[in-house]
């Protein structure tokens, strides 16, 4: 099985930076992408990143273009989720996720998911 683990949550301001890190272990050989999803008190879930581990290609959501960015390490087990100018409007729990389409942007499209880990951004 895949197991998902997420790092890298916390308190910053407005305007400020955080960078998630998610690890995968376990058979991750038929996980074709990785992504972030969030979610926010009383919301669904959000699609905010994806990348395929075969070619780096990438996918955000509009709310976030341009200000994060989604990428891979270490054999690409590991997907980092760079947050530039923060907003309190990403305050949301971040959840990393692996799956076997290309580049899934609904939940149901994952079939793994780590914990969560929180993001608080401040005003």
């Amino acid at each position: 099985q895949v197991h998902m683990v997420e790092s890298g949550g916390g308190l910053v301001q407005a305007g400020g930076s955080l960078r998630l890190s998610c690890e995968a272990s376990g058979g991750t050989f038929s996980m074709y992408a990785m992504g972030w999803f969030r979610q926010a008190p009383g919301k669904e879930r959000e699609f905010v990143a994806a990348i395929t581990r075969s070619s780096s290609s990438t996918s955000y959501a509009a709310s976030v273009k341009g200000r994060f960015t989604i990428s891979t390490h270490n054999a690409k087990n590991i997907v980092y989720l760079q947050m530039n100018s923060l907003k309190p409007e990403d305050t949301a729990v971040y959840y990393c996720a692996a799956g076997s389409r290309v580049l899934p942007v609904y939940a149901y499209e994952y079939a793994y998911w780590g914990q969560g880990t929180q993001v608080t951004v401040s005003s």
